[in-house]
């Protein structure tokens, strides 16, 4: 491999493990902070393929933002840069959940002052996102036609069924009701450096070990065996992000007493306290049921679906793209995707974050940095959190 490759997996894996460090908020703060620095800064890919990107992975199971990720660094660096762009945004919240199991799980630090602030970062960030996206994926009256139903929709059934019914029915108005002229789907070519035969490898060995796991967890008794099942098959099977998979992890191992309620709420209060995605509380349930290295056993089988997918869907994504039908069905589903933003950004984002007056003028304030004065991501995330703790003393 040549020095330039080298060079660019490098920089994919600094920028990912910055984005890991600063990246609070939960998933949809974290598709606005990758368009921020993927899109508007670096321009590693253009407005609508990344907007397209996001509609994908929103079809496919597992934790959309992270598979948004993994394929931006796919697009830019291959497999191996799709490893860096995982690694570089993951990593550092599971060593901060594994040090949490050991060390701090009963602490209270859910109140404090500067998680306030960062949660107000987290609602300047999906705003500043909205705005740009909403721009360019509904420039026409039927797809803010669309994303207002989906805001709608969303709002008055806040369930996985529903985000994903949604998308289908705006995927199949857009089939039917917009088209693309041939200039248009010219000018949205991405190289994707990953070959059709190994994206159905990918495919079918994820289809695979969702089968072939529960077996052997009956076949053999080995512990090991058993955690890798229940974190796969819990990546694999959850549409909606990671707020979706807590429910499904508290019933996969509190009950049958892998570990207890307690436990397991202390483990939740930390994965809200640190930066990346939610997932990787499956890192905190393994570090306390047998130490760092079950901890990183459950964080590698519950995105391994995850990784598989992007890799499987990629190599189709391109060809899709440029068919006029597809083309039309992916601009409804883009303009869904900002009604299911816009929803997500009022409730939980805004809800839980925005509580007083004083937090909404520090929120105008972190938006002006952001949109006006033009500040990197990292310098809002360091203000919020000295923000909101300064904000806790009066």
């Amino acid at each position: 491999m040549n020095h330039i490759k080298w060079r660019s997996l490098l920089e994919i894996l600094l920028v990912s493990t910055r984005l890991g460090l600063t990246s609070f908020g939960g998933p949809i703060a974290h598709i606005g902070y990758f368009h921020e620095e993927y899109v508007r800064r670096r321009k590693w890919l253009d407005e609508r393929s990344y907007a397209d990107l996001v509609a994908l992975c929103q079809f496919l199971p597992g934790p959309a933002s992270s598979q948004v990720g993994i394929g931006i660094g796919v697009i830019r660096g291959g497999v191996l840069g799709g490893i860096f762009a995982f690694i570089g945004f993951t990593l550092p919240s599971v060593i901060a959940l594994i040090l949490f199991a050991y060390m701090l799980k009963d602490l209270e630090f859910t109140d404090a002052g500067w998680i306030h602030g960062l949660k107000i970062v987290a609602v300047v960030v999906v705003a500043h996102a909205i705005m740009g996206m909403a721009q360019k994926l509904t420039p026409r009256l039927t797809g803010k036609s669309i994303a207002l139903f989906a805001l709608i929709a969303v709002l008055l059934s806040q369930t996985a069924f529903t985000q994903v019914g949604v998308i289908l029915l705006s995927g199949l108005i857009g089939y039917f009701v917009f088209t693309t002229k041939q200039k248009e789907t010219e000018s949205i070519q991405t190289t994707v450096p990953v070959s059709r035969k190994l994206g159905l490898y990918c495919l079918i060995l994820f289809a695979g070990l969702l089968m072939v796991l529960p077996i052997l967890k009956g076949t053999f008794p080995a512990s090991w065996i058993s955690l890798f099942d229940s974190f796969y098959r819990s990546g694999s099977l959850v549409f909606g992000g990671g707020h979706v998979v807590l429910p499904l992890l508290e019933r996969e191992f509190v009950p049958v007493g892998w570990l207890d309620k307690e436990s397991f709420l202390a483990g939740y209060g930390a994965t809200q306290a640190v930066p990346g995605p939610l997932f990787t509380f499956a890192a905190y349930i393994g570090a306390v049921i047998g130490g760092w290295q079950a901890g990183l056993l459950a964080a590698f089988a519950i995105f391994l679906p995850a990784f598989l997918l992007v890799l499987g869907a990629l190599p189709f994504w391109q060809s899709m793209r440029l068919n006029s039908k597809i083309r039309g069905a992916l601009t409804g589903v883009n303009a869904a995707v900002v009604g299911i933003l816009l929803a997500a950004f009022y409730h939980p984002i805004w809800t839980s974050s925005i509580l007083t007056s004083i937090d909404f003028a520090f929120a105008a304030v972190l938006f002006s940095m952001l949109a006006f004065w033009k500040l990197p991501s990292w310098v809002i995330v360091l203000v919020g959190a000295i923000g909101g703790w300064a904000l806790a003393l009066f």
